[in-house]
């Protein structure tokens, strides 16, 4: 077996995991069930950079069951569950990936998990897809297409097509109504809570949360923090999506005049130098930051780290900086995805839908092999009601039919007051 992982016998807990997060995916599980006996992926490689979950467990599963060759790493450095890698390591699949590895590690995984010579790739950033295009994988290899999990990959892939780089088709499946609306919005906002609570065990009533960027994610984590009773106040860059935050009925301000009034900070942009120097020095002694975007690069840890006289390390996930003015300052998970970095990530719940979304895409792919154009794609609105369909009936729940009168009442134009 072809494996770069932390320990072996860490894999029948990590089974365990897997096992209990097929239980509560049954829009996957069913797909899986629905194809499987057709093997659709038989003879396709697929290398996949996502977070290694119990829910990624479960979409591998899949996977492979649909007759693919897989090759996998994770997508972020603290965000792999070792126990989970070992279980996948020891179904006989090639799989790169540790928690705490070095950024020289962290690439040397992607370009091990890149040796498959992939058809497909899944990631989840767009490092994977990235570092296909700079190594010249994409001329060597018949490559279908790709798939992008994640608001920030999306954006860079984007960017990659407008700049005539992008040399494969990549499907969107972040921009599915099933994925943002639902993995972004409930996902992200339970578990960058759970995860800053798991690292702390701070009360969050009471306490003034700022939360920076008011996308899908800050939505979440604000919706979230108002429940647990916190004080909410929302920076923003773009008008509109702070008159939206305003009208949900938080704050609104900069950051620079909420650094002196928060006393837990959540940075969700996707963007970099969101808190900085500047800020840290007007903050509160105890506050604490923490970063639910997909990169470390929201908070300014070079300057925190100039800034201090000493780093303690509180636990796993939470240091201690003292600056030179005395006050404390707490980082949770180095800056890092913090659901994944203190906790476990989205609910299986939620990750079943994004993952059905991953499948059905992959399986697009390899049906249409290579005939689409080197682009960005959105999900089909079809997919995305599939998804949500199947995920009402998994529930228990039914919902009204339109009549054929009322198609064509809808569909028309004739009929007014």
């Amino acid at each position: 077996m072809n494996y770069r992982i932390k320990d072996i016998s860490l894999a029948e807990n990590g089974k365990k995991k897997i096992d209990w997060a097929e239980v509560h995916m049954p829009v996957l599980v069913n797909l899986r069930k629905r194809f499987e006996a057709k093997l659709p992926l038989k003879g396709i490689k697929v290398a996949g950079c996502l977070h290694v979950t119990k829910e990624t467990g479960v979409l591998i599963r899949t996977i492979r069951a649909l007759g693919a060759e897989i090759a996998w790493c994770g997508c972020n450095p603290l965000s792999t569950q070792d126990d989970v890698a070992a279980s996948i390591a020891q179904e006989g699949i090639s799989i790169f990936a540790s928690r705490g590895v070095s950024n020289e590690q962290y690439y040397d995984d992607i370009h091990s998990t890149m040796k498959i010579r992939p058809n497909i790739t899944i990631d989840d950033g767009a490092d994977l897809t990235v570092e296909m295009h700079n190594d010249g994988y994409v001329q060597d290899e018949p490559v279908y297409g790709g798939t992008e999990e994640t608001t920030t990959g999306v954006i860079r892939l984007r960017a990659m097509q407008s700049a005539g780089k992008l040399k494969y088709p990549v499907i969107a499946v972040n921009d599915a109504e099933t994925k943002h609306d639902f993995d972004n919005v409930y996902g992200t906002g339970q578990s960058a809570l759970d995860g800053i609570i798991r690292a702390t065990n701070i009360l969050i009533a009471g306490k003034n949360v700022v939360v920076a960027g008011y996308g899908h994610v800050g939505k979440g984590i604000s919706k979230r923090a108002d429940g647990l009773g916190a004080n909410v106040a929302v920076t923003e860059v773009d008008p509109i999506s702070a008159l939206k935050a305003k009208l949900d009925g938080y704050g609104v301000l900069p950051m620079n005049a909420a650094a002196a009034a928060g006393d837990i900070f959540i940075t969700t942009t996707g963007c970099k130098d969101v808190i900085t120097g500047q800020h840290f020095g007007k903050m509160k002694d105890g506050t604490l930051l923490a970063n639910a975007g997909h990169f470390n690069v929201e908070i300014s840890v070079n300057d925190l780290e100039a800034m201090s006289v000493s780093i303690k390390q509180i636990n796993d996930n939470n240091q201690e900086y003292l600056l030179k003015n005395g006050n404390k300052i707490y980082l949770i998970g180095e800056g890092r995805l913090v659901n994944l970095a203190a906790a476990e990530g989205h609910p299986s719940e939620v990750m079943d839908m994004s993952f059905a979304n991953q499948l059905l895409s992959v399986l697009k792919l390899a049906n249409l092999k290579g005939s689409l154009s080197p682009a960005v794609y959105d999900v089909e609105k079809s997919q995305d009601q599939e998804i949500a369909k199947a995920k009402l009936e998994s529930m228990g729940l039914q919902i009204d039919v339109l009549t054929p009168e009322q198609r064509i009442y809808l569909e028309g134009f004739g009929e007014g007051t």
